[in-house]
């Protein structure tokens, strides 16, 4: 077997250190404003959402405009997630 040599520390220097964004938790029941999720979005955050409801009744006015930014949404289970630009939602286990 061939010796494999990792040095972290090199590693290190090459992550960026300015992450920005988090996970924002919350229900898709029609009480959200589409704007709200549109701006949370575009803050850099993941939504991941109970959907109680038709899901393509509620998810109407703020689906289109997260694509046209380039995120993406993918509904799982009784969830939706959505991921601002940049942030792919990996979907190769389900």
């Amino acid at each position: 077997m061939s010796e494999f040599n990792l040095n972290l520390s090199a590693a290190e220097e090459h992550l960026e250190d300015d992450v920005e964004g988090e996970v924002v938790l919350g229900v898709l029941d029609g009480t959200t404003a589409d704007e709200e999720w549109i701006d949370t979005v575009e803050q850099g955050n993941v939504l991941v959402l109970a959907v109680e409801g038709d899901l393509n009744e509620l998810a109407n006015g703020f689906a289109r405009p997260v694509k046209d930014v380039g995120g993406n949404l993918t509904h799982f289970r009784r969830f939706l997630v959505v991921s601002p630009p940049g942030v792919e939602i990996n979907t190769e286990r389900l």
